[in-house]
């Protein structure tokens, strides 16, 4: 239903899942990811530019829905 539609798609869901150490947080909550780390992997990965930044925000807003929502699961069942 959702799975990337085109090479440059799946090309940022890869890049997507690389950059878990890329995360910029403040405890207790995720913020995204880097950016500027997310282009320069991608750029060096031969992801064009254009597909990163149309496709990569979409993807990150996701991550940190869920993260939140993770977050708050643990939360509730340890306090």
């Amino acid at each position: 239903m959702n799975a990337p539609q085109t090479e440059e798609g799946w090309a940022v869901w890869d890049l997507a899942g690389r950059l878990s150490g890329q995360i910029r947080a403040i405890p207790g909550a995720v913020l995204g990811w880097d950016m500027t780390a997310a282009l320069a992997l991608g750029r060096a990965l031969g992801i064009p530019a254009v597909a990163i930044a149309e496709l990569l925000p979409v993807i990150e807003a996701e991550m940190i829905r869920r993260t939140k929502e993770q977050i708050g699961k643990d939360r509730d069942n340890h306090g």
